[in-house]
C-alpha cells in the first residue's frame, strides 16, 4: 500500500504530466487553428470544434477533471508535510487546494457541456451558436485560467511557499520557484497578461520537481 507522501508525489507528477499536455497541444494544434485564441473568428472556432467534439472532449477531461482529482489527492501529502511548521497554515493551505481543486473540475464540466451545446446549436443555426460560444467562453475563461482559477491559484503557491518555509518541509529552491509563479500568475491576471507563459511554465516545473520530491525524501528530511 502506498503512503500518502509517494501517493502525493505520483499527483503531482500527473498535475504536471497534465499542464504540459494542456500547454503543448494548445500552442501546437489549438491556437494555430483559432481555438481559444484571441481575436479568433467565432464561427470558424465553433466549426473547427464541431468537427473534432470527440478529440476535444477528451482533451477537456484530462486537462480539467483529472487534474482537479490530482489536486486532491496532493492536498493530504502536503498537509501531512506542512503541519510540523503550523497547524493552522498547513489547514489553510489544504482549503485553497481543494478550492482550487472544485474551480478546475467546475471549469473542465462546463467545458464538456458547453462544446455539447454549442455544437447541438451549430448544426441548426451556425451563426446563433457563434454567439452562444463567445458569452459561454468568457464564463469559462473569468472562472478559469483568465481569472478565478489562477488567482486562486497563485494564491495558494504563496501561502505554501509561507507554510513550506517555516516548516522546513520542501527544498528552499523549490519554494522560492513557487513564490516566482505565485508572484507571476497574480499579475498575469491583473495587470501583465505576458507572464502568462512564466506562470505556465513554473507551474509545470514546480509540480514535476515536488513529485520527485515526494516519493525521494520524507517531510523531515526534504529541506
Amino acid at each position: 500500500m502506498k503512503t500518502p507522501q509517494k501517493m502525493g508525489g505520483i499527483a503531482a507528477l500527473l498535475a504536471a504530466a497534465t499542464n504540459l499536455l494542456g500547454a503543448v497541444v494548445y500552442a501546437t494544434l489549438l491556437s494555430p487553428k483559432g481555438i481559444d485564441s484571441t481575436g479568433s473568428d467565432p464561427g470558424k472556432t465553433v466549426a473547427l470544434l464541431a468537427d473534432n467534439q470527440g478529440a476535444m472532449r477528451a482533451f477537456n477531461l484530462i486537462i480539467f477533471l483529472a487534474f482537479g482529482v490530482t489536486l486532491i489527492f496532493l492536498s493530504l501529502a502536503l498537509y501531512e508535510r506542512l503541519k510540523a511548521g503550523s497547524t493552522v497554515l498547513a489547514q489553510a493551505v489544504t482549503i485553497f487546494t481543494l478550492v482550487w481543486a472544485v474551480l478546475v473540475i467546475v471549469v473542465g464540466t462546463l467545458s464538456i457541456i458547453d462544446l455539447s451545446t454549442v455544437v447541438k446549436l451549430h448544426g441548426e443555426n451556425p451563426a446563433q451558436a457563434a454567439t452562444v460560444w463567445l458569452t459561454l467562453n468568457s464564463v469559462e475563461t473569468g472562472l478559469g485560467a483568465g481569472g478565478g482559477e489562477t488567482l486562486v491559484s497563485a494564491l495558494w503557491f504563496l501561502l505554501l511557499s509561507w507554510a513550506a518555509l517555516r516548516a522546513r518541509a520542501l527544498p528552499k529552491l523549490l519554494i522560492y520557484l513557487g513564490v516566482v509563479t505565485g508572484v507571476a500568475g497574480i499579475l498575469s491576471v491583473l495587470a501583465l497578461t505576458t507572464l502568462t507563459a512564466v506562470y505556465a511554465l513554473g507551474l509545470i516545473i514546480w509540480f514535476a520537481w515536488l513529485g520527485i520530491v515526494m516519493l525521494r525524501t520524507s517531510p523531515a528530511s526534504a529541506a
